[in-house]
């Protein structure tokens, strides 16, 4: 993986990071409106300067316990797998530039279709960070259901 720029974010006590040439806006929690037939880790729904979006909890997807959004929360807003969604976190931290001998690739024994959100590993001020690969969070279930979703 060739040197990046990440925007380092807390969901719980862990850290993670996304490429911020994914990332199209980080937004202050708003009003979400729940949503029929919404997959599991969604949240629901909510307009953004006129765009409905889906909200996606981190939260659910990592089985960590729910919590009510603080003054510390963000919606990170992005394109994932062609949909744009909201991604809730816990807390933004900070953008860290990383050079390419600092990324680990993810270890053989942590690869399989649940992990496939990990995009890489480093380490930032002596925690591990794991680097999401954008395109991995979400299931192909959950893709083609927020997809129906977005139709109607």
């Amino acid at each position: 993986m060739q040197s990046t720029k990440q925007a380092i974010f807390k969901l719980g006590e862990e850290s993670y990071g996304l490429d911020i040439m994914n990332i199209n806006s980080i937004e202050k929690p708003v009003p979400i409106e729940k949503a029929a037939n919404a997959p599991a880790n969604m949240k629901g729904m909510i307009i953004l300067r006129g765009d409905k979006l889906p909200v996606y909890s981190l939260r659910k997807k990592f089985r960590l316990k729910e919590k009510e959004a603080d003054e510390d929360t963000r919606l990170i807003v992005t394109n994932s797998n062609g949909i744009t969604i909201a991604y809730e976190v816990d807390k933004m931290e900070e953008i860290v530039a990383f050079e390419e001998e600092q990324i680990l690739d993810v270890p053989p024994l942590v690869k399989n279709k649940d992990t496939s959100y990990i995009k890489a590993v480093t380490k930032s001020n002596d925690h591990l960070l794991i680097l999401m690969e954008l395109d991995g969070i979400l299931s192909e279930e959950e893709q083609s259901k927020i997809k129906a979703m977005l139709k109607q």
